[in-house]
């Protein structure tokens, strides 16, 4: 801290220790016996301790930035050619990414091929050769995933940085009445755990020199958007059908609602007639089949085609069952449940197929591995003057609790 930068801070710290000084004063005058202040002296009391508060924190903003500064001229003398950056970035790679700072340099190196990184974006870099999305895009991101993918609105959202194991009642024990004299019999309540792992996704698309030189397009809001509808669509159909590769067997998918509900024969109810759509019988059925402590938070999940059948189910009355909604924001509903759509859900046109999710989906567990990425492909496309951009991300889902969704299946 320089002779300047100190003046300033005792100058403050005087001017806050005559503020408090004038404050006890003040209530030594105003205070009735009981410690309370007339309404009058009560709102100039508060403006004085509006004044300390902010003074207050301005000495601690002051403070904060005096000591970065001499941590930064500490380690700047250490620095070299061969380490152009100190050691200490990598710890606030975070904070870093969130400054407007590195926002822009993300963008100048997405507009001349990420031939020219600074020193800005040279955090810890993806082991591919990409660099870290800045904060404010990792957030914008994130945001339009939640837009494009229902599972993200209605599921349960964590982030991890390793394997995260979730620990469940496998099986609850019973309680028991007993005759006088008898012994209490032990049950065999057991538990379990299920893991979140990791897969990623990825997507790539291709830009032209031509337009990553123009100043005038906005490539950053344009990449975003490519970028986060094709995840969010690639997320949203593992997240209900995800399944072992149909031709490798690996599962390089997250576990999919469906995935879990079809190995489970109590958890779904079919159709009476085989290949026939649900009826309006099958719905009030499914609903029943819900065990009751997951109706307060239940909701229903089916694709557009369905709903259109839904939608014409009536009672004896001729009234239709489906409730409209009139609020902006808020979900139609049926029999009293909202009710979401999803284009992955599948259709009612084939047998053996589970058209109709019921449950509620706060039970299914989404995890975010780390931070996403964005990787420049420099020499790939260079021969048709295009340059490609990878984005990837590592993610999990899974159903914790079976119990917590049922589905109607077409017999």
């Amino acid at each position: 801290m320089d002779t300047q930068e100190r003046q300033e801070l005792e100058e403050m710290h005087r001017k806050m220790a005559e503020l408090v000084e004038e404050m006890e004063k003040f209530l030594d005058e105003n205070e009735d016996e009981d410690g309370n202040l007339p309404e009058e002296a009560a709102a100039t009391y508060a403006k004085m301790d509006k004044k300390l508060t902010a003074l207050r924190n301005q000495i601690a903003r002051r403070e904060t930035l005096a000591k970065a500064n001499a941590k930064t001229k500490e380690e700047s003398g250490k620095m070299s050619w061969s380490n152009p950056l100190p050691n200490f970035f990598a710890s606030n790679i975070k904070e870093r990414r969130a400054t407007d700072e590195y926002r822009k340099a993300a963008i100048a190196a997405i507009r001349n091929g990420c031939r020219i990184i600074t020193n800005a974006l040279a955090t810890d870099p993806d082991s591919a050769g990409g660099f870290l999305v800045p904060t404010e895009w990792d957030t914008r991101l994130i945001k339009a995933l939640e837009e494009e993918n229902v599972l993200r609105k209605l599921g349960t959202v964590i982030t991890t940085a390793s394997e995260h194991k979730i620990n469940r009642v496998a099986t609850k024990p019973a309680a028991a009445w007993l005759d006088e004299g008898s012994s209490i019999s032990f049950g065999n309540g057991t538990f379990d755990q299920i893991t979140l792992d990791a897969h990623k996704v990825g997507i790539g698309i291709l830009i032209s020199e031509e337009l990553l030189a123009d100043s005038m397009f906005d490539i950053e809001s344009e990449i975003l958007d490519q970028f986060s509808k094709a995840i969010a669509n690639a997320e949203e159909d593992a997240f209900i059908n995800g399944a072992p590769d149909a031709t490798t067997g690996k599962v390089s998918r997250p576990t999919g609602i469906i995935t879990t509900i079809s190995g489970i024969s109590t958890a779904y109810i079919e159709t009476a007639t085989t290949g026939a759509a649900p009826t309006a019988d099958n719905i009030i059925d499914l609903i029943h089949a819900l065990p009751r402590p997951y109706r307060k938070n239940a909701a229903f999940l089916l694709n557009d085609a369905t709903l259109a059948t839904i939608k014409k189910f009536k009672d004896q009355t001729q009234r239709y069952l489906w409730e409209p909604s009139y609020q902006a924001g808020e979900p139609d509903r049926l029999l009293g449940y909202p009710v979401y759509t999803s284009s992955y859900m599948p259709t009612i046109a084939n047998s053996g197929n589970f058209p109709i999710l019921f449950g509620d989906f706060s039970y299914y567990n989404i995890a975010d591995r780390g931070t996403r990425t964005i990787q420049e492909l420099k020499e790939a496309y260079a021969v048709s003057g295009q340059v490609g951009f990878l984005m990837k991300e590592r993610v999990d889902g899974v159903l914790v609790d079976n119990n917590a969704v049922r589905a109607i299946k077409i017999k």
